[in-house]
């Protein structure tokens, strides 16, 4: 390193003054060395080494210092008044003080009994400079330097941050670059700290090459390693220059790849990185041993607990005899077993795997070891990053207590729980160092997102048309995790108010309980009726276990319900007219999804029964059963399947009133108007809605190539299913109708169309999360149908899911 140049300020020099007694010790011995030698013959005897000056401390002066206060300097020091010192104690001082990195010059003499300490205070650090630098920003620059104003300069920190600095900009593909500091004094012991940097010219990447590769192509492996080839074009690429660091993860990133399609002796022989001529670039090479296909081979499980069966563990892995090697398997199958001993109650497992590869087979033979490990219990819990939500939101929701038994898949739920509150943009679960080697403490760390909104909107939709939409809620009210919602939709079709408000642990138990309000009217141009209905309801609702919830419910409502042709009405007696519905229900759901938001493993039934007729004026039991199955292949590529059926039942001779039946179409089948498919009066094209039905969905995400931040999501979707069953006496013509001569008594009326046939649609799904609001699209190709059911190709609505 250069010695500093001079600036317009006195610069001082990197040399300390050290003490005498250390300067004495250094020296003395190369003076003795230096002394003639006499004749062995006429050498005097050897003379005992003279004893060390030994004095009693009866007082102690500091000089020199001026921020510092004397008796701070004193508590530093290893030895005290009336204590008896000699030459060795007195360096030990010395070094001591040195240590504190306060001072920069020390001496400590003895006059008499008096011991007088001289320092020279080190400058305290004004402000740090960066000159030179316009690759790399100075909060950048800053941020990775350790002194700051204000801290005590020293020479081992500025070298210290000198390297930092330099590797910084190596790191960054300028490896020729300086840093030279330079300090200017001012008053009061106090220094300017610059770092004048000479950034040097970048240097790219000429190319990227692979010397031994038949299996895959260059291009192929070019896009498995980090490492890219420069391109005038690259212009916010920073992975465009020789890094070794970034060489060595290119390194593991190849042997992976291999690794995971059969070859398991591939190696790295080696990776060279070649400066060009003309020292601008760097020619990176891999030389490669791919090897040869392995297999797997033998496959066991062994446990050295009775109570873990090998065989049963073994059925839970992922790998198969014969099945082609790849490396990762290995880790989630250690995954596996882990959570599978979890689930057996025995959180504390240690898993080896041992994998031994036979040349001549061509196979890999891999045993796991399950050991019981030590247990480990939980010190405490914190909960870090919530400014507003309350600590105990998030800690009901941990599957573990403070004093518990460590338990990974207990901590692993408890996150997904968390992260399902919606309260929060990340969630992140961390292990710290307990108490004592047995404990263990557990960071929350949250990053807390708004959770209330004001709306106003207004749009249109094929379906809808005009839709006006005004509404406030919050889902963490008074940050406790209440849910607050009121809102008004007025559409050409339908128009809603609701308030609602759920507490989601009611007098402070595992139950969630609610209230809503809500008053709407329906006037459809596709189906035979319009509606006007008031009404509340009350919720209940707690876990049964870690994976089911059962939600319990009381509805009370009025209805008003009229026939479009109002002169008809008694054609449709058993639906028209007013009443009242008194019902109870409940919601059996079983979730075991690996997210409750994303989902892309696992699965979802949901039991939903209602039953009518604790007082009212209808008596019906209405049941609907829901399933979900997800595979996610890759993060944009995830396999949903979903099934759902519903029946609804009259009870005790009633007729199931219009509004009560089931109307399917639309989103929940596309390629169908809604009320698109079931029943229908074919002289008026009305849908009349069906007691039964059933619809199965298979639904595949695809890639569509945007960013993710676009908020777009593509999906192929084959909707399939039907729809039907109304009371026989609406097909059949009633003395009412006979009495007008519209039909005659008991005869069947061909235009009540009612056919329980296959329906199918298949097509694309385009899901939008605008500024606006969700918006999906859905475009759709019929593949079944009946002649009376109602189609259509095209709908943009507002999504219920994203």
């Amino acid at each position: 390193m250069n010695s500093p140049a001079s600036t317009t300020s006195k610069i001082r020099p990197w040399t300390a003054s050290v003490s005498l007694l250390a300067l004495l010790a250094a020296t003395g011995p190369a003076l003795a060395q230096q002394a003639p030698a006499a004749d062995a013959a006429q050498a005097p005897a050897p003379q005992a080494a003279p004893a060390p000056q030994v004095a009693v401390i009866g007082r102690i002066k500091v000089e020199g210092n001026e921020r510092i206060d004397a008796a701070t300097v004193i508590s530093y020091l290893p030895v005290q008044v009336g204590q008896t010192v000699n030459d060795l104690l007195i360096d030990q001082s010395v070094k001591t003080l040195y240590r504190t990195e306060l001072f920069s010059d020390v001496q400590i003499v003895m006059n008499g009994n008096e011991m007088v300490i001289s320092v020279v205070e080190a400058p305290i650090i004004n402000q740090v400079v960066f000159e030179g630098n316009s690759a790399l920003s100075k909060d950048k620059l800053r941020d990775e330097v350790t002194i700051r104003p204000r801290g005590v300069f020293t020479k081992a920190k500025v070298q210290a941050d000198v390297q930092r600095i330099i590797e910084l900009y190596r790191r960054s593909g300028r490896i020729s670059a300086t840093v030279t500091p330079k300090i200017v004094e001012l008053p009061q012991k106090r220094v300017d700290l610059i770092f004048e940097i000479d950034e040097g010219v970048k240097t790219g990447v000429e190319n990227v090459n692979f010397v031994g590769n038949k299996a895959f192509s260059d291009n192929e492996l070019a896009g498995v390693v980090v490492t890219k080839k420069s391109l005038w074009w690259k212009f916010f690429s920073s992975n465009d220059n020789y890094d070794p660091d970034r060489m060595d993860y290119d390194r593991e990133q190849l042997k992976k790849f291999y690794t995971n399609r059969g070859y398991y002796d591939f190696r790295v022989v080696s990776a060279v990185a070649e400066l060009t001529p003309d020292r601008k670039d760097f020619v990176i090479t891999y030389t490669l041993d791919e090897g040869q296909k392995y297999n797997f081979g033998r496959v066991v499980v062994k446990t050295e607990n009775e109570k873990l069966n090998g065989e049963n563990l073994q059925r839970m892995l992922p790998i198969q005899p014969g099945q082609l090697y790849e490396s990762d398997l290995i880790e989630k199958s250690v995954d596996a077993l882990t959570y599978a001993a979890g689930q057996a109650g025995f959180a504390f497992v240690d898993v080896r795997p041992r994998d031994e590869g036979n040349p001549e087979t061509k196979t890999v033979d891999v045993t796991f070891n399950v050991r019981e490990g030590a247990r480990v219990y939980i010190d405490k819990i914190d909960i870090v990053g919530n400014a507003r939500t309350l600590d105990r939101v998030v800690r009901r929701e941990m599957l573990v207590s403070e004093g518990d038994a460590y338990n990974k898949a207990l901590i692993e739920r408890s996150k997904m729980f968390v992260n399902a509150l919606g309260f929060f943009k990340d969630v992140d679960i961390k292990e710290t160092p307990g108490s004592a080697p047995d404990r263990t403490n557990i960071q929350v760390q949250v990053t807390e997102q708004p959770t209330g909104e004001l709306s106003f909107g207004a749009g249109f939709s094929s379906y809808e048309k005009f839709i006006l939409d005004v509404g406030i809620t919050e889902r963490n009210f008074r940050g406790r995790g209440q849910n607050v919602r009121a809102r008004v939709s007025l559409g050409s079709i339908q128009k809603n108010i609701d308030l609602s408000f759920t507490e989601p642990r009611f007098m402070g138990r595992d139950v969630s309980a609610g209230v809503d309000l809500f008053s709407s009217s329906y006037n459809y141009s596709g189906v035979s009726y319009s509606s006007k209905t008031t009404g509340a309801g009350l919720r209940l609702g707690y876990s049964l276990n870690g994976y089911s919830i059962l939600r319990l419910r009381y509805n009370l409502r009025s209805d008003e319900l009229r026939y479009s042709g109002s002169s008809e009405c008694d054609a449709l007696q058993y639906s028209c007219g007013n009443g009242v519905t008194s019902s109870v229900g409940y919601t059996l759901s079983f979730d075991r999804r690996n997210d409750y938001v994303l989902a892309t493993r696992g699965w979802q039934a949901i039991l939903r029964q209602d039953f009518a007729g604790l007082g009212g004026d209808t008596r019906y039991v209405r049941s609907e059963l829901e399933g979900h199955w997800y595979h996610g292949f890759r993060k944009d590529m995830v396999l949903h399947l979903q099934g759902i059926a519903g029946n609804i039942t009259p009870v005790g001779g009633d007729a199931v009133r219009i509004n009560d039946r089931f109307f399917k179409g639309g989103t929940t089948f596309r390629g169908f108007e809604n009320a698109g498919i079931g029943p229908r009066d074919s002289n008026t094209t009305y849908a009349l809605g069906g007691e039964t039905y059933a619809i199965g969905t298979v639904e595949m995400g695809i890639p569509n190539g945007l960013p993710e931040q676009y908020g777009l999501k593509t999906a192929l979707f084959v909707d399939f299913g039907t729809l039907g069953g109304i009371d026989d006496r609406l097909k059949y013509c009633s003395a009412a109708q006979a009495a007008v001569g519209s039909c005659a008594a008991g005869s069947r009326l061909s235009y009540i169309k009612d056919e329980m046939s296959l329906r199918a649609s298949a097509g694309v799904t385009i899901r939008w999360k605008s500024p606006m609001g969700p918006i999906q699209f859905d475009i759709s190709q019929i593949l079944s149908r009946e002649d009376y059911d109602k189609t259509e190709t095209f709908r943009f609505s507002q999504s219920t899911q994203f």
